[in-house]
């Protein structure tokens, strides 16, 4: 306290003339109606452009829950398509009664880690067997398909890329249905894939989209991307089809466990028949 009361005494003429040149300030604005207005225009400016940046540093400290938020309902929307629905269909008295009955949901995730520049890409998402993943569930994104779960723990899970060696789904043309097998490719590309085996009188054209069959882990439909270029196989009967991926894998936040009702019931019966043959 002392050496405050020094230092004010020190300086004692330079507070003076602040307090005078403040209060000669607040009365020339105070009994001057245009400098009235200049300075609340000028101090209204100011304040609003530091609640605009208070504003805009608030809502990037949100993004993270926003973009939860947003992953969530999408995933919710997702699980009320057509595509995530089979028809359970009676007919008895010439009457048909059509109910569709949800068979896929979706559980979203975060992408924690992510490669795409080796020979077998992994991802890893944060979510696991406690959310009711489990190994061989499809992924996927808001712009198509991502991989599938190869791993799981309680709180994490793996999933093998698209962009992996041992890539193998079932695909078809979206135009005429016609089914092959899509696959990564050899040359290492990230944004390429390819359909192959695909019967040569299928013409399939550039530009033409490639999805899922729904012979696999996804709904009919989830986009691989679109026809870049055709190769015809020896002997001319089959193509293979360069695919334009519809995913950027570098740039994967959230994606989209498809969780199958029927993929037990399917893999069981499936099972005892190859055991059979």
């Amino acid at each position: 306290m002392r050496n405050l009361l020094i230092f004010i005494t020190k300086y004692n003429a330079f507070f003076l003339f602040l307090i005078f040149e403040i209060s000669s300030l607040l009365i020339y604005i105070k009994y001057n109606s245009f400098q009235k207005a200049t300075f609340i225009n000028s101090t209204n400016k100011v304040t609003g452009t530091l609640f605009t940046q208070v504003s805009q540093l608030n809502d990037y400290l949100s993004l993270k829950e926003v973009n939860d938020s947003l992953a969530r309902e999408n995933a919710y929307l997702r699980g009320l398509l057509k595509s995530s629905s089979y028809v359970d269909t009676i007919e008895k008295h010439q009457v048909k009664d059509t109910v569709y009955k949800q068979q896929y949901s979706y559980i979203v995730a975060k992408v924690i880690n992510n490669s795409t520049n080796r020979r077998s890409n992994y991802i890893t998402i944060n979510r696991g067997s406690k959310e009711g993943i489990t190994k061989d569930m499809g992924v996927i994104c808001g712009a198509g398909v991502v991989g599938q779960v190869i791993d799981v723990s309680e709180h994490l899970a793996i999933v093998q890329s698209v962009l992996h060696k041992n890539t193998r789904f079932s695909a078809m043309l979206v135009n005429n249905k016609e089914i092959g097998s899509f696959i990564w490719g050899t040359d290492l590309d990230p944004t390429k894939g390819l359909l192959i085996d695909i019967q040569n009188n299928a013409q399939p054209k550039l530009g033409e989209m490639v999805v899922t069959s729904g012979y696999s882990l996804f709904p009919t439909g989830i986009p691989f991307g679109k026809i870049t270029n055709l190769h015809a196989k020896g002997g001319g009967l089959l193509l293979n089809v360069e695919v334009a991926l519809a995913v950027d894998f570098s740039k994967l936040q959230y994606v989209y466990v498809v969780n199958n009702k029927f993929a037990q019931e399917q893999a069981g019966l499936e099972a005892v028949q190859n055991k059979n043959e």
